[in-house]
């Protein structure tokens, strides 16, 4: 049988890579992994996924509890085989689209009532009920059920709602049932504030956990506070343990906050942004629906190896929007998940060859420069 592990190979400051070994397979970190919310990358198909480098995806325990069914996908073989990924998949609690996507919510001291966003119909979501989903769909990583706080929330409403995470936490804990190569983590909440953050670490770290993540960001704090609870967070995580910003970001947030200490990453900015015409490069962000782009014949990225850059050009591309043929979305979603993971590979190598800063530097020059070079 494989143990959960995360080996740090190397590090450069408070920057490491390794690898994480799971049930499923090796994760190289810092690792990034694409938002398969319901089964399925959006716009792609898993072989599609599978050669941008990706070696990780994330599942959803709130609409896969919605639609098709935990037990449905058990029956079926679990998610891996039910998604064609036999690879690892991390399962996000549900607690976020709770607070983001459900009708009405009735939040107590045991869990969440809530109706569905998709039917009205009601649902109950506890610590043990969100174990149990992501335990039927046979998840790889598993994550604690969590409140994530609203944004902006005084310090009272913060530590009230933090505390309750941490009961939360221990719960799902309690509710883990443990394999060989299956890990379960927590989730460090707080709002904003350093001291609310620090106490959720320790509180979790006396629990015990296999990885641990930074929760309640990317709901409008802004980057540098995002940066400001890493800071604030961090320090205060198990070395040997895998850490994952949640929810964030664009390349640039994932650079600092792996120069923060970060492991693992998961953001829907680059396949929504590849539905909606935008398109992350090495020069830059570009919107493909831009008028100067109908007769340029050049590659969207000269530097990128995804079909959209090496098969097509920019005009093409441009012309797929503008006649809204579904191929648009999943060339500039293929390249968007394909730059991601470039970003991801050259910070791996950056640091284990002591250099980490030239390259965050080289990198944020690079989507300044002018695209006529």
């Amino acid at each position: 049988m494989t143990d959960f592990l995360h080996r740090v190979v190397a590090t450069d400051g408070a920057a490491r890579t390794g690898v994480l070994q799971t049930a499923h397979g090796e994760v190289p970190t810092p690792a990034f992994m694409p938002v398969g919310t319901t089964g399925t990358v959006k716009a792609m198909t898993a072989d599609a996924v599978r050669t941008t480098g990706t070696s990780i995806v994330l599942g959803n325990t709130y609409h896969l509890m919605l639609r098709p069914g935990a037990a449905r996908v058990a029956g079926l073989g679990g998610l891996h085989r039910f998604m064609d990924w036999p690879g690892p998949i991390l399962t996000d609690s549900g607690g976020f689209q709770v607070m983001s996507l459900s009708k009405l919510r009735k939040l107590d001291a045991d869990g969440v009532t809530f109706q569905s966003h998709l039917d009205g119909a009601t649902h109950r979501l506890t610590p043990e009920r969100s174990i149990e989903i992501q335990h039927l769909l046979d998840a790889t990583i598993t994550m604690v059920l969590d409140e994530c706080t609203a944004f902006p929330a005084s310090p009272q409403e913060a530590l009230t709602s933090m505390q309750l995470s941490m009961r939360w936490a221990q719960r799902s804990r309690e509710a883990f049932r443990t394999r060989e190569g299956y890990g379960l983590f927590g989730i460090v909440q707080g709002s904003v504030y350093p001291d609310l953050r620090e106490e959720s670490a320790r509180a979790l770290v006396r629990i015990g956990f296999d990885g641990y993540a930074v929760g309640g960001l990317a709901i409008g704090e802004g980057q540098a506070m995002t940066f400001a609870v890493l800071d604030a967070s961090v320090p205060h995580l198990p070395q040997d343990k895998p850490r994952y910003l949640m929810g964030v970001g664009t390349p640039d947030d994932l650079i600092g906050a792996v120069q923060r200490g970060i492991d693992m990453f998961d953001c829907v900015i680059p396949t929504r942004a590849g539905r909606t015409a935008r398109a992350y490069t090495s020069r830059g962000v570009f919107s493909l629906r831009n008028a100067r782009f109908a007769d340029d014949p050049a590659p969207l990225d000269a530097s990128c190896r995804c079909p959209a850059c090496v098969r097509h050009s920019r005009a093409y591309l441009h012309h797929l929007f503008k006649a809204e043929e579904m191929l648009g979305p999943m060339l500039l979603t293929w390249h968007n998940v394909q730059y991601y993971q470039e970003v991801m590979r050259g910070l791996s190598v950056a640091i284990a060859e002591q250099r980490l800063e030239a390259y965050a530097a080289a990198t944020r020059a690079g989507w300044l420069r002018n695209d006529d070079e």
